[in-house]
């Protein structure tokens, strides 16, 4: 449908924004409201008061004298007059960019704090959100931008919030909204205002609104338009997880050769919730329908030894079974501990990767089609299409954030419905992966092996770094290993490798003369990196200076010290991962974060991780810092993209809809009603969350 005032060009710039219909435009919510009802004339003004004036600009200036003479945008600075003869001054601290935009004759609105300055006490407005009148204003525009409660719209490109003001207005206008598309039973129960209602009011409320309610996303137009998005959600995770346990997979046998087969390979006696997990596992295995089970664990709690268990089960049964890693130093690390693990069973391992050479990826692809490999570690490479496994029965995804949900799709398309184990050591707060994993089944090793220590961690600034190279000098006399970590810097491994090989130079000839002193870095080779961690595991290297390569899947339990240089520069999340490469033995072990000059969010990352080794509190505390958004770091996770409702802010309306849509999907009340609902997600839910497939 065509809305006055979008043209091709525009059409492309609300594009990038993912608006592309009138349904996505009026679902661009204001993220803030300002009450411009109380508009006044400028003699009738009184300090301390917030109102909005209508009024032209007399005189413009910008001010480079006396305390603004050394700041580089100086301040700017508009007389303003109005038909009442008062005269109102509206500054802009580093605002002299705005010359350009505001001229003397020109009609503006502005709204803010009215105070007084000077011996004269003349009235001044700081820092006011204005607007430009122009007289050529669209009489049906008339009214939107003063004299009301006010949205406030996150610019797009050049389109202004005004402009999204006026276009939402004629979409409003114009467009005939369509039924309302919640179940009738449900909005009566709730209590929830009509979508064209709901609509209206979140863009334009009524005079006399409670602003608060607003503002802070509680109007019964925010609640009912929070609720339906989450609502459509979780059904289509309740559709899509209910199609899962339709399908036909494979009926895994459980028997006394497998488990004494288990108790061959284990290293040592499984905690309690490995063995809970475990048996989780292997109830969904020996089911006919395909498992889809999240493996949480915190880093060192055990879950390698819980994929290996499973792993057996399937071989055992004659499948193979593949573990497909984000990056190839985890892939490799994985390839070791499997290894290891399957010594004594005689199971073949093999590793395949992206830069391995294309001689030895063939012979490696030859053997995994042929079935002499029973188990595959591998990162991205084994999901080309070239990769064919003989009798694919157990697929495993360590750390699923860093891959997407497509991503796990394709592994799962390798076999005749594999089972599929989903692994992450980011621990995620409850509410979050049940909206993210909605479609798996979820199993938590909330237990440490016995004999560990809490790690014991500290903060020390940049001047006080001697402290860290004391404490790490200690713990190499007593036989330790430490760890020395720099972080990639604006994304540019270069620029980290490089700081990594001067601080190599550093420790090795003049901290640690005579201590053997290891580099690594992503811009080694694949064979280098593995020679240099096996002669890291194997005590052969006494300190190894790093990248973030090492953040996760590595496990020398002899290294009892990282070090974490720059730390103010790693989210929390991250921080906790490096953390947990030490205090995997039974000796006591320890985290030093060197930091420069800490910000506000900065200083409470750091502090978290000296008061906490708890990784669920953590991920909730940097959930809170970041928001979902960034929280795992790639768009590819399969976070919904939400455009009204915020996963940390609406968790009690994600409960109740979670609630609701479970009911609806369960048992609706009737099967019209089933099959207008699954149309009505295909319809319109494909296109903005691949995340639910239905149907």
């Amino acid at each position: 449908m065509y809305v006055k005032g979008v043209g091709p060009a525009r059409a492309e710039v609300l594009e990038t924004k993912g608006l592309r219909t009138v349904g996505d435009l009026l679902a661009y919510a204001p993220f803030r409201y300002e009450d411009r009802s109380n508009v006044k004339a400028i003699s009738t003004l009184a300090p301390g008061e917030m109102a909005t004036v209508l009024a032209r600009i007399h005189t413009a200036t910008t001010l480079r004298m006396g305390r603004f003479a050394k700041r580089p945008g100086g301040m700017f600075e508009a007389v303003l007059v109005d038909d009442s003869g008062g005269r109102l001054v509206a500054k802009w601290f580093n605002g002299s960019f705005l010359s350009n935009i505001l001229v003397p004759g020109m009609t503006l609105a502005v709204y803010g704090r009215i105070d007084t300055e000077g011996p004269l006490n003349r009235l001044v407005m700081l820092h006011p959100e204005f607007e430009i009148l122009r007289e050529d204003e669209d009489e049906n525009d008339a009214g939107l931008h003063t004299g009301r409660i006010v949205p406030i719209y996150e610019a797009i490109g050049k389109i202004s919030t005004k402009v999204l003001r006026q276009l939402t207005s004629r979409a409003l206008e114009t467009t005939e909204i369509p039924p309302d598309p919640l179940p009738e039973h449900i909005r009566a129960q709730l209590g929830l205002c009509g979508l064209r209602e709901a609509l209206r009011e979140i863009h334009f409320p009524a005079a006399g609104s409670d602003m608060r309610a607003w503002n802070a996303s509680r109007s019964p137009a925010h609640f009912r338009l929070i609720f339906e998005e989450f609502f459509w959600l979780e059904c289509g995770l309740a559709f899509k997880r209910a199609q899962a346990r339709k399908a036909e997979g494979i009926r895994f046998e459980l028997n006394d050769q497998i488990r004494e087969k288990l108790k061959m390979m284990l290293p040592f006696k499984p905690t309690g919730a490995q063995k809970r997990v475990l048996k989780e596992i292997a109830g969904d295995m020996v089911e006919a329908q395909p498992m889809n089970r999240l493996l949480q664990g915190d880093v060192g709690s055990g879950k390698t030894l819980v994929a290996a268990e499973a792993a057996v089960i399937a071989i055992e049964n004659g499948y193979q079974c593949v573990l497909l890693a984000p990056t190839e130093i985890l892939a490799a690390q994985h390839h070791h501990a499997f290894k290891k693990l399957f010594a004594k069973v005689g199971y073949t391992v093999i590793l395949l990767t992206g830069s391995q050479g294309a001689k030895e990826k063939a012979t490696l692809k030859r053997m995994i089609a042929a079935g002499g490999a029973k188990m595959i570690i591998g990162t991205h490479a084994v999901l080309t299409e070239n990769v064919e496994f003989d009798k694919l029965g157990l697929a495993i995804v360590d750390e699923q954030h860093r891959f997407g949900v497509m991503q796990r799709l394709k592994l799962f398309e390798k076999g005749v419905h594999p089972d599929v184990l989903v692994m992450t050591a980011t621990p995620i707060p409850r509410t979050l992966a049940l909206t993210i994993y909605g479609d798996l089944d979820t199993s938590v090793i909330d237990e440490m092996p016995p004999g560990r220590m809490p790690i014991v961690t500290m903060h020390v600034n940049e001047g006080q770094v001697g402290k860290a190279w004391k404490l790490v000098r200690e713990q190499l006399q007593e036989g330790r290993q430490a760890y020395v970590v720099y972080p990639v810097i604006e994304e540019a491994e270069t620029v980290s490798m490089k700081a990594a090989q001067k601080m190599h130079e550093h420790l090795s000839q003049v901290e640690f003369p005579d201590f053997r002193v290891g580099l690594l870095h992503g811009k080694l080779r694949t064979e280098e990196k593995e020679r240099v961690m096996d002669e890291f595991q194997r005590g052969e290297v006494d300190i190894l200076v790093s990248t973030t390569v090492i953040e996760v899947g590595v496990d020398v339990p002899n290294a009892t010290v990282m070090v974490i240089e720059h730390a103010e520069r790693f989210g929390l999340a991250q921080l906790h991962q490096l953390r947990g490469r030490v205090g995997r033995g039974a000796a006591q072990s320890y985290c030093v974060l060197v930091a420069g000059s800490l910000g506000e969010t900065a200083q409470e990352r750091v502090k978290t991780m000296v008061e906490s080794n708890d990784g669920f509190q953590i991920a909730e505390t940097d959930l809170r810092l970041r928001g979902p958004g960034e929280f795992f770091g790639t768009k590819q996770s399969g976070l919904p993209a939400l455009r009204i409702a915020n996963i940390i802010r609406d968790r009690e309306i994600l409960e109740m809809a979670r609630g609701e849509a479970q009911s609806f999907i369960a048992s609706p009340p009737s099967e019209e009603e089933r099959k207008r609902a699954l149309e009505y997600i295909r319809d319109n839910w494909q296109r903005r969350y691949g995340l639910v497939q239905v149907g």
